[in-house]
């Protein structure tokens, strides 16, 4: 096991109800700069509003007699990866359980997120583009064997920088999904177990790359195992008789390119791994932002305590896919506190702004349809444009793609006053419009 930390201790949240403390002075600021953020393209936070601490709520806006909590959920899944809902059921439930900031970061793409982004407009959701990407962890000198571990990406309202490339990357490690699948089912047929790939990639669906869930689906169907939790526990697991690996990148690799590609990179599921020190160890060097240290159970102290010694930031969500179950973590059910959130936001939104700003100064110098429409892909204005409006010119886009993401003074930036100034003459004409919207839920 190298040098694991022990059995994690997991912090339980507190009782809710009863009376609320009044927040700290740092909560209240960290409180303020959260909800401006979320609300950026909203009326503003009335001045009035008053703030408590329920200790693990993110943040409470009074509207009147109205008091509505921010919740964050930053991990969750939809039928573009193995999760069982589509992306705009996703967010559906995502809006009924009181999320307000939503991540969708299916399993090695980002074709859900147009179609979340659609959702979400109808819902008054935020949507953080993101991205968990499978990779594979190798020691080299250092104890322990070589592990699968899974890297979240968030990235901004214009997604990510060189997409085409990331794209490229990402479709990589999905054809591997594929040999990895149907390695698994040779496996599962030497272990006397007849299961076809057909029936896996049915339950997969078409255009989706097979995950160990959908082998897990199909064992359940064909009464091989009695649900999910047996599939994995006895065959499937990491290093189990029916595990395989596909075409995972080097998990510093995958840091690396996230950082590369205007993305934050957080570690996943930290507790899943079996020498999660010396893997922090290496990601930190590679340039990783944040860990996973929140659950729906609470704050696990052992990772809270890893990512203090290398100052990572400390995140959770529920790592949703909608399998049903009292196992599952639901929606919105990891409550991050408002100082963790702060702390996300603050690394993150200067990495977003200077990955907005070069892909506008590269849209700029070269206006063309196709950068138009990846620009619109994951922000406000293919909502906008989807809808119709009184957009006329590419600079009014430009303001649009901004004022969700940006603060007036990040807008004022003199980088982004060039890019208008270039931008203000040039017209946006109906088949530009049509092509965007046209280009719904194209795969990314």
């Amino acid at each position: 096991m190298g040098d694991s930390p022990k059995k994690p201790n997991v912090k339980k949240k507190k009782k809710r109800g009863g009376s609320k403390k009044k927040m700290t002075v740092e909560q209240s600021i960290a409180y303020k700069r959260v909800s401006e953020w979320v609300f950026l393209d909203r009326s503003s936070v009335p001045a009035n509003s008053s703030a408590t601490d329920d200790d693990f709520a993110a943040a409470v806006i009074n509207h009147g007699k109205l008091s509505e909590k921010l919740v964050f959920e930053l991990h969750s899944h939809s039928i573009c990866s193995d999760g069982f809902l589509s992306p705009s059921k996703l967010v559906e439930r995502a809006h009924q359980n009181g999320v307000k900031v939503l991540s969708l970061t299916d399993h090695d793409t980002m074709a859900g997120i147009p179609e979340a982004l659609d959702a979400a407009r109808r819902f008054g959701i935020k949507i953080i583009p993101g991205v968990e990407i499978s990779t594979i962890y190798y020691p080299r000198g250092e104890s322990g064997s070589e592990e699968p571990v899974h890297i979240l990406a968030y990235y901004s309202s214009c997604g990510p920088t060189r997409s085409e490339e990331l794209e490229k990357f990402l479709a990589n490690i999905r054809d591997g999904r594929y040999l990895r699948a149907k390695n698994m089912i040779s496996k599962l047929n030497k272990l006397k177990f007849p299961l076809k790939w057909e029936q896996v990639a049915k339950i997969a669906g078409k255009g989706v790359a097979p995950g160990r869930l959908h082998v897990a689906r199909a064992m359940v169907e064909e009464g091989y195992v009695e649900n999910l939790k047996q599939a994995f526990a006895r065959y499937l697991y990491d290093g189990g008789p029916a595990y395989s690996t596909g075409n995972e990148p080097l998990a510093e690799e995958a840091v690396q390119f996230i950082c590369e590609t205007g993305g934050v990179a957080v570690l996943a599921h930290p507790w899943a791994l079996k020498n999660p020190v010396a893997i922090v160890r290496r990601l930190k060097d590679a340039g990783l932002h944040g860990i996973e240290v929140y659950r729906s159970d609470g704050r696990l102290a052992v990772y809270s305590d890893l990512a203090d010694a290398y100052d990572l930031i400390k995140l959770g969500g529920s790592d949703f896919h909608g399998r049903g179950g009292q196992s599952e973590s639901n929606l919105g059910s990891v409550s991050l506190p408002v100082l963790a959130v702060n702390d996300f936001l603050r690394a993150a939104r200067p990495i977003w702004c200077g990955a907005i700003r070069g892909i506008l100064e590269n849209y700029a110098e070269d206006p063309s349809q196709s950068k138009l429409v990846q620009i619109m892909k994951f922000g406000k204005t293919r909502r906008v444009l989807k809808g119709g409006s009184l957009v006329k010119s590419k600079c009014d886009l430009i303001d649009l793609c901004l004022s969700s993401w940006l603060t007036s003074e990040e807008r004022q930036d003199s980088a982004f006053e060039a890019i208008k100034l270039k931008l203000s003459g040039l017209p946006i004409n109906e088949e530009g419009i049509q092509a965007v919207t046209a280009d719904k839920y194209s795969s990314f």
